[in-house]
């Protein structure tokens, strides 16, 4: 697993990708803070929490970027069969995948820190949101992430798999603003399978048992599904 972990790690900091993803990541990011901040006149009445909720919405067309070649570029390539074939087991590669995209992601997560920084140099940052917000935004990460890796290990091509993350996230999205449209036994189902409503509880500060075993379930789900699809055609192969 570890060797499939760094490869895949040099293969993002050996190309452009990661440095982009995460250049137009902090730029949107900054230029969202500055707005914030302009819009409550002033950085000391800055509440961070409202700022990671923004960034989440553009995790939907980030992550499947950043998702996109894990594994469909090795089918097209054709080198899939290869890795297949090693000793490593088809979890391993998977979580192996998993961990190297997941840390672009924190590494992504970790530049937009100097904001809160300059929240507690310039004005007063209430750590405790922003701690359980962070908290809350690497969750939800994670899930996107393993969606990202789900809808590359179904297709060939890279484009396909970006385009069917970002479609299928953006819909997770709506969902969350259909809920408002529905009453009764309806709105309680999409309020407790909608992502970003389990997200809400912390950016308002809220750290739940509940919602993270929500999301570290999520995440698992997508991770077995994968495992079962790519152990489905390494039997088919074999």
């Amino acid at each position: 697993m570890l060797s499939i972990y760094k490869r895949e790690l040099r293969t993002y900091f050996y190309s452009p990708l990661a440095y982009v993803l995460s250049g137009i990541f902090v730029l949107v990011f900054a230029l969202n803070f500055l707005s914030q901040v302009m819009s409550v006149s002033g950085i000391s009445r800055f509440v961070f929490g409202g700022q990671l909720y923004f960034a989440s919405f553009f995790l939907v067309m980030l992550i499947p970027i950043l998702t996109m070649r894990t594994f469909a570029e090795e089918r097209r390539a054709g080198t899939e069969v290869l890795l297949m074939t090693s000793p490593v087991s088809v979890p391993q590669i998977v979580i192996g995948k998993y961990l190297a995209a997941l840390t672009v992601f924190l590494t992504m997560t970790a530049c937009s820190l100097i904001f809160p920084a300059i929240i507690s140099i310039k004005g007063h940052l209430f750590v405790s949101i922003a701690v359980s917000g962070y908290i809350g935004f690497i969750l939800l990460g994670m899930v996107f992430v393993a969606f990202g890796l789900f809808t590359s290990s179904i297709t060939e091509s890279q484009i396909i798999a970006a385009v069917l993350g970002c479609i299928s996230l953006f819909v997770l999205l709506i969902m969350d603003q259909v809920k408002h449209f529905t009453t009764g036994f309806i709105r309680k189902v999409l309020n407790s399978i909608s992502v970003y409503e389990h997200y809400k509880e912390f950016v308002q500060g809220v750290i739940s048992l509940q919602d993270v075993v929500f999301f570290l379930s999520i995440a698992g789900m997508f991770l077995a599904l994968i495992i079962l699809i790519i152990e489905k055609r390494r039997w088919s192969q074999g």
